[in-house]
């Protein structure tokens, strides 16, 4: 086996599709000598047609000196005859979702290669162990999974099957630093590490949804204003589609064993069975005209003048509480100080993981004049308030009248316990931890992941410590009391380094 750091390499990519042609791409690139197959030619001749233009534009953007272009154009070859791969020094498949197929193509090249050939798939659902299992010498078959488009994608999974020497691992994570990309190194496991690691914020986004909290665009709007994402999970079902992300959800769900923290809702089957897949259908939770989404006005509350006060709990955590009252100060709101609220005063309670009619229970409030308000997360964007049943209409549009003077966005949703950026993220995080647990990954490559395949605005683990571990752990512990399901109950990952007050990215 060479040294696929420093030797001279012939790679073999099977398919020309769009996985294999952007594989082919970073090769090239990276002075690889490259060998792309497809039953095809006419595939053949169309990637290498696309990989030409993109090195051409890239040049002429200035981000690719010509010589280096037509150096790595030098380096690109094609063939419909899989016996021309027999000098590869490694082979990345990249052809349909198959396990039948991609099983007998392994079968195939190990009568074609030779002995030191590492032969890696691409596969984003298949278990690597099981297209291995086929093989003489399963032992150097690994998963090296790259992302959507590869050239701007600049993570890859390198993933040990069981019986995946050592060896041949560190030599494909050799080779994607290589490429230029950074990668991982995962074990073979259902949805590997990044489609394992970004189910929290989908199925979470959807349960909300499945519970009618409120709408996908204000739970969109509040993942974006106070969590910090680019896309909320709705916005992100839409752009990759729901007949990609249904399937891979209802995959990892059953590989899992149904696995209630990645459990899906039947809202999203409903809305698979209908066609309602996002931007390519033109309809998902969004409507498209002309690639562009439709957004609907949001319910209007007719702002008036008030001249209620707030009265705001005590039996919270007193630094959430001192950001409220900041808020309150800023609005130039009027407070009530009294020690149980007047009977005028619009009440505020500021729960963790808990309802709003809960904490009416627990501390003996008026529920007709209760709200709660989200603190976990700063107020630069957006203020969420949370109604209960009860909760009557003028106590909304006073609070919502009183609080618009910050020129703030103020989303208001019905009863949740954990409002919806607290639930989603403790999920998030709750997934991470156990993907920690499990020993998929390390810590620092579960946010590595995240930011890079997910495009999170930092990476779960550090989120959970920003927050603080205390408090990710009281927000799943409520929401599970709650709802009793044990999709909430606590990675121990989580729970004893929140004992032992000890950072989510420690490794014992």
């Amino acid at each position: 086996m060479k040294n696929f750091a420093t030797d001279n390499l012939t790679i073999g990519i099977i398919g020309a599709g769009i996985m294999g042609r952007g594989i082919a791409q970073i090769a090239a690139l990276s002075g690889i000598n490259v060998i792309l197959y497809d039953i095809e030619q006419s595939a053949c001749d169309d990637a290498i047609n696309f990989i030409h233009k993109m090195l051409d534009r890239a040049v002429e953007k200035g981000k690719l000196e010509l010589n280096n272009a037509d150096l790595s154009k030098q380096n690109l070859s094609n063939t419909i005859e899989i016996k021309d791969l027999e000098g590869c020094d490694v082979i990345v498949e990249a052809i349909i979702e198959n396990l039948d197929i991609k099983q007998s193509l392994f079968k195939d090249l190990e009568s074609i290669v030779s002995p030191n050939c590492i032969l890696a798939t691409n596969t984003s659902s298949l278990s690597v162990t099981s297209i291995a299992s086929v093989c003489k010498n399963p032992d150097r078959v690994a998963g090296l999974h790259f992302f959507n488009p590869v050239p701007l994608m600049k993570l890859a999974e390198v993933i040990k099957g069981v019986k995946t020497t050592d060896a041949v691992i560190n030599e494909l994570y050799s080779l994607v630093v290589k490429f230029g990309h950074n990668p991982v190194k995962v074990t073979d496991s259902p949805g590997f590490l990044v489609n394992h690691c970004g189910r929290g914020l989908i199925t979470e986004g959807l349960r909300l949804l499945f519970e009618n909290v409120t709408d996908p665009q204000t739970i969109d709007a509040v993942m974006r204003d106070c969590a910090g994402f680019r896309m909320g999970p709705f916005e992100l079902m839409d752009l990759t589609g729901l007949d990609v992300t249904f399937p891979a959800t209802e995959q990892i769900y059953h590989q899992y064993f149904n696995e209630a923290r990645l459990r899906p809702t039947p809202l999203q089957k409903q809305r698979y069975a209908a066609g309602l897949y996002g931007r390519k259908t033109g309809e998902g939770f969004y409507r498209y005209e002309d690639n562009q989404k439709i957004l609907t006005k949001d319910s209007e509350i007719k702002l008036r003048k008030s001249n209620s006060q707030f009265w705001l709990t005590s039996n919270c955590d007193p630094e959430l509480r001192k950001k409220v009252i900041q808020l309150f100060n800023s609005a130039d709101c009027q407070l009530d100080e009294s020690d149980k609220p007047e009977l005028a005063s619009i009440v505020v309670v500021i729960p963790l993981g808990m309802d709003v009619s809960t904490v009416v229970l627990q501390e003996g409030l008026d529920p007709v004049r209760t709200i709660g308000i989200d603190p976990l997360f700063n107020f630069d964007k957006r203020i969420v308030l949370m109604s209960n049943p009860a909760t009557s209409v003028d106590v909304i549009n006073d609070a919502v009248s009183m609080l618009s003077v910050t020129e703030k966005s103020i989303s208001v949703i019905r009863d949740s316990a954990g409002f919806i950026a607290q639930r989603i993220l403790a999920t998030i995080i709750n997934i991470a931890c156990d993907i920690a647990q499990q020993g998929i990954a390390r810590p620092e490559d579960i946010d590595k992941s995240a930011k890079l395949g997910l495009g999170y605005p930092e990476g779960p683990l550090e989120a959970g410590d920003r927050i603080g571990t205390g408090n990710i752990l009281t927000i799943l512990n409520n929401i599970q009391e709650c709802y009793g399901d044990m999709r909430y109950r606590p990675s121990p990952w989580l729970r004893r380094r929140s004992q032992l007050r000890l950072s989510l990215l420690h490794v014992e």
